[in-house]
C-alpha cells in the first residue's frame, strides 16, 4: 500500500527528518519550525519527503526528495501531486521551487517554469496554482 502523509508545524517531524538526512545529507533548519512536512510511505516505510511553507508572499516547497532505491516507481510523482494539492486547497496562486539545473524537465511535467535568472547550477521554478497563470480567463481556469 502506498500512501502519503503530512505533518503540522509544531509536530514530531523525526521520520520527515531522518529520510530528509537519508536523501540529502541535512539536518533540520530554521525553517521546519513554519513548514508542513511530507512523507511518502510504500508498505509502511517511508520512501519520499518534500516540506512546504510560506515566504515573501508564495507558497515554497523543498527538500523534495525520493530513496535512490525507490526511485522510478512514482513516489516522486505522488510528492509533486500531493505538494500541488495542499498548495491549492490552501488558496495559492503559485508554488515555487528551487533545484539543480539537471531536474527541471521533471518539475516541467507539473508546470513548473524557470523565473528570473539561476543562481550557477540552481533554479528557480514557479508553476502557477488553478490555471495558466496568465492572468486572464484564457484558460478559463485564473484566479484573480
Amino acid at each position: 500500500m502506498v500512501e502519503g502523509k503530512w505533518f503540522a508545524q509544531g509536530g514530531d517531524i523525526s521520520q520527515p527528518l531522518a529520510l530528509r538526512q537519508a536523501v540529502f545529507g541535512t539536518a533540520a533548519d530554521d525553517t521546519d519550525a513554519l513548514a508542513q512536512q511530507l512523507l511518502v510511505y510504500r508498505e509502511g516505510a517511508p520512501v519520499g519527503a518534500a516540506r512546504m511553507y510560506w515566504r515573501d508572499g508564495d507558497f515554497h516547497a523543498d527538500y523534495i526528495g525520493v530513496l535512490p532505491e525507490e526511485r522510478g516507481k512514482g513516489f516522486g510523482d505522488l510528492l509533486m501531486r500531493l505538494l500541488l494539492y495542499k498548495a491549492e486547497t490552501h488558496g495559492a496562486k503559485s508554488l515555487v521551487v528551487e533545484c539543480p539545473a539537471e531536474l527541471l524537465a521533471f518539475f516541467a511535467r507539473y508546470g513548473f517554469a524557470a523565473q528570473g535568472e539561476s543562481e550557477g547550477e540552481t533554479l528557480t521554478l514557479r508553476a502557477p496554482i488553478g490555471g495558466c497563470g496568465a492572468g486572464c480567463a484564457q484558460c478559463g481556469g485564473c484566479k484573480p
